[in-house]
């Protein structure tokens, strides 16, 4: 990781601690509004995690559910820029994914990747490719339409981790967490790194 990448995750990390601080507000408009602009992002804990899992995956497509302003995307575009692979991330609001491409781009790692608006469940449906590697961060009721979606597109061997299973346990990622441990091929655990994550394997082999 160079001095670029660590630079910008610094920048991140400061808004971080500043969002800490602040009491909690709904977003005009509710989610959906446009304009929130809490950054509800992964810890440095779980931006590692996602890092060394997507780089023990050598030239991986990538796929990213909830681009938010952009922190995961940094640590899972540097892991496609050492392996060779891409990043595709996708999120509803454009004010959200133009922040996360400026950062990328003071990061260096703007080429390797995809930034894609609209939709999730939409936008999956339209991919051309399979894919390699999941991220699941975006609201929780979407979590299971989600993988409704990206499932068949799963290559062997490919890896899915979901965010906020332990905290803040909605009815939701429950549901979640049962569906993908009923997915023929799947294994998975739950690990207490960050807000907790799902971790599964498509292993079709286990079919």
């Amino acid at each position: 990781m160079d001095d670029r990448i660590r630079a910008v995750l610094a920048l991140y990390h400061a808004r971080m601690a500043e969002e800490r601080h602040r009491p909690r507000e709904e977003a005009p408009g509710g989610r959906d509004g446009g304009q929130d602009q809490r950054m509800r992002a992964i810890g440095p804990d779980t931006g590692r995690v996602l890092n060394i899992l997507a780089r023990s995956l050598g030239r991986a497509t990538i796929l990213e559910l909830g681009t938010s302003f952009g922190y995961s995307g940094i640590w899972l575009a540097e892991a496609a820029r050492a392996t060779g692979g891409k990043l595709i991330t996708m999120e509803r609001h454009a004010y959200k994914t133009d922040h996360a491409r400026e950062m990328a781009g003071r990061a260096g790692l703007a080429e390797w990747i995809d930034f894609r608006v609209g939709d999730a469940v939409a936008m999956i449906g339209e991919l051309t490719e399979n894919v390699d590697f999941v991220f699941v961060d975006l609201w929780k009721d979407l979590y299971v339409p989600c993988l409704d979606a990206f499932y068949p597109r799963l290559n062997p061997g490919a890896i899915v981790v979901a965010d906020n299973m332990i905290r803040p346990a909605t009815e939701d990622v429950k549901q979640y967490g049962r569906a993908i441990r009923a997915r023929p091929g799947m294994s998975s655990v739950l690990l207490p790194v960050g807000t907790g994550i799902e971790v599964s394997r498509f292993e079709p082999e286990l079919m």
